[in-house]
């Protein structure tokens, strides 16, 4: 049976379309990059609270904030690559140091954005958005939990960077699940190890656990959707009641959710770890499941770690 896959993006998507029906406050800010980021459903409907900046990330980030100043609720639109990228001063100044109510989407994150080429592909943005203060940095693992994200972020008085795919992703979790920006889940129970994964590494690292248990090794998988503020509890409980920890994110390892995770743990409880992502490295053209392969993203890679990890 073929397993669905929807981009994250697309969950964003339906999310704002909800946002505009019940929150009259809300503005979709997009710079040139409407369709692709699946805010053209939003203007479509809403086009009265709609704004196009063109090309000029910056400037939409300093609209954002000035709208949000007199109490609007304003989601931006781009490509991670230029939301975290150009406009980094502007969300660090003008946004996260007055801790305003202003959302980044940043779509067509990571190496799965494929044949866009390095230029498109964005592995840096949780790094840089972690950095900032007043910050949230959100990665859903599918885009059921895209929408939820979308709609729980308006909601926070705070900034919210989201972090979406361009490609299709398996569905992991469900309408009716909880939902809460900070607080991880629990989608296997395990005991020998704990893999804590975000975005779309979630599905891989659950298969990993599967072929793992077949082979006798019990694993726990954690869906850290949001990087920060990190859910210290979980990953202390995960620390001390398994043999070690392996990180997995579609993601640049120099300071993002492994970076992130082992701070915790080196400083509260040390157990064995392993990151895995995208190891100081840009990304290239090709297609998503070679550079997933190519850049040891994939589920037989988490497999083969986790093995070195407890001497197997």
């Amino acid at each position: 049976m073929e397993i669905k896959k929807v981009p994250t993006r697309d969950g964003f998507g339906k999310g704002l379309l909800e946002l505009g029906k019940n929150n009259k406050d809300v503005v979709v800010l997009s710079a040139d990059l409407t369709e692709s980021t699946r805010a053209n459903w939003f203007k479509n409907e809403y086009s009265e609270r709609f704004v196009s900046c063109g090309v000029a990330e910056e400037n939409m980030m300093s609209v954002a904030a000035g709208m949000a100043l007199e109490g609007k609720v304003p989601f931006c639109c781009t490509f991670g690559v230029f939301a975290a990228g150009r406009a980094w001063n502007q969300l660090s100044i003008s946004v996260s140091y007055m801790d305003l109510n202003v959302n980044i989407a940043g779509t067509h994150g990571g190496i799965s954005v494929g044949p866009d080429g390095a230029t498109h592909q964005a592995l840096e943005e949780i790094t840089l958005m972690r950095a900032l203060p007043n910050m949230m940095v959100v990665v859903p693992a599918d885009a059921i939990e895209a929408k939820k994200a979308t709609i729980a972020a308006a909601s926070i008085p705070h900034p919210v960077y989201l972090r979406f795919t361009r490609c299709g992703v398996p569905l992991v979790s469900k309408e009716e699940d909880e939902f809460i920006i900070g607080k991880a889940k629990t989608l296997k129970e395990g005991s020998d190890l704990t893999v804590i994964a975000c975005g779309n590494m979630v599905c891989e690292a659950l298969e990993a656990a599967q072929i793992l248990q077949e082979q006798g090794v019990s694993v726990r998988v954690i869906n850290m959707h949001t990087p920060k503020p990190l859910d210290e509890e979980i990953v202390l409980k995960a620390a001390k009641e398994t043999k070690g920890i392996i990180t997995c994110e579609e993601h640049t390892v120099v300071g993002g959710l492994g970076s992130a995770v082992a701070e915790v743990v080196c400083q509260n409880h040390p157990v064995p770890m392993k990151l895995i992502g995208v190891k100081n490295q840009f990304g290239q053209s090709g297609k998503t499941e070679e550079l997933m392969k190519y850049y040891e993203l994939t589920a037989s890679d988490i497999v083969k770690r986790a093995k070195e990890l407890l001497g197997a």
